[in-house]
């Protein structure tokens, strides 16, 4: 790993330039603790675009950006199905990584990851960025000290604005796994416990025809270790734009955040990504990960799974 010794910047280098890639770029672009200074990214429209609106080294080829002596860490950002590959190889080059969720697109594949982490002895954080939404994180700690009481029942939705691409949707895992492990890391995370049982439905309505096997909405419903219900709902038509929202019922209080709100736009997503970024940084060199880790990965997969083999969209 390189050294930041000389300043106080911790230097990253982001694979894959896409839609979310940019968002990265975009909550870093004035961080004045974690900057991304290159980038690796195959398409070169996307590259080259990349280099010129935020004024970074671009890279044809992850191996090409690794030689950089410069990075102190990683963050991935390709297609979920590639996790696992890209991984491996920032790990031979002894960097830290970050890796977007789900890392993987089954538990199987991030068990590879977490294999393969722990024997080159490199960080590995997973990018659930829920994890640092102030609002949320009030809210968790209200649920820890006992503000709500006992602890009822969790909702969890997830509405997008329209659907992904079609060759996005064919490497993304499906909607459980693209979307509803957000759900399941959040739920399990404010809950501080684990899912007990899940049951699982989803509409038969696919708008894109070359999408089909994957809803476009599905609903779960789960107990939790603590005892509490939890409901997760995943869609793709959400009129106006994303929104990600939690209600908390307990014996004592009752809470509700549309945290993820379209009339803000991508305002608390961006806000969370920064501050994901300098806790990733801070793990990097050594201090506790207060992000996701590999093991949560997992524990949402495992959760994305289960729900996915008791539907039959279309059936």
């Amino acid at each position: 790993m390189a050294s930041s010794s000389q300043d106080s910047v911790f230097h990253l280098g982001l694979v894959g330039a896409g839609r979310m890639g940019r968002t990265h770029l975009r909550a870093l672009r004035d961080a004045t603790d974690v900057k991304v200074v290159a980038v690796a990214e195959p398409v070169a429209t996307l590259r080259d675009d990349a280099v010129a609106t935020f004024g970074l080294r671009g890279y044809a080829s992850l191996e090409g950006m690794l030689e950089d002596a410069s990075l102190d860490g990683v963050v991935i950002v390709t297609p979920s199905d590639s996790h696992v590959e890209v991984i491996s190889a920032v790990a031979k080059a002894d960097l830290a990584i970050l890796c977007e969720k789900p890392c993987g697109v089954s538990p199987e594949d991030t068990m590879r990851a977490r294999e393969v982490v722990s024997n080159a002895g490199v960080a590995l954080q997973i990018a659930y960025w829920r994890r640092f939404v102030p609002e949320l994180q009030v809210l968790r700690e209200r649920i820890a000290s006992g503000d709500f009481g006992e602890l009822l029942s969790l909702s969890c939705l997830q509405w997008d604005g329209e659907p992904p691409s079609a060759a996005f949707r064919a490497r993304s895992g499906g909607i459980f796994v693209d979307m509803g492990v957000h759900e399941f890391d959040q739920a399990r995370w404010l809950s501080a416990g684990d899912f007990t049982s899940l049951h699982a439905v989803a509409s038969p309505t696919v708008s894109d025809p070359e999408s089909q096997g994957d809803p476009d909405s599905a609903q779960v419903l789960g107990s939790l270790s603590s005892g509490a219900t939890a409901l997760v709902s995943l869609g793709r038509h959400y009129a106006g734009g994303d929104m990600a929202s939690v209600e908390v019922f307990g014996t004592k209080d009752h809470a509700f955040s549309v945290f993820l709100d379209p009339v803000d736009g991508e305002r608390a997503q961006l806000d969370a990504l920064r501050r994901q970024a300098s806790a990733f940084a801070q793990y990097a060199q050594g201090a506790p990960c207060h992000g996701a880790s590999v093991d949560d990965a997992i524990a949402a997969l495992d959760a994305a799974r289960t729900s996915s083999q008791q539907v039959s969209p279309g059936a």
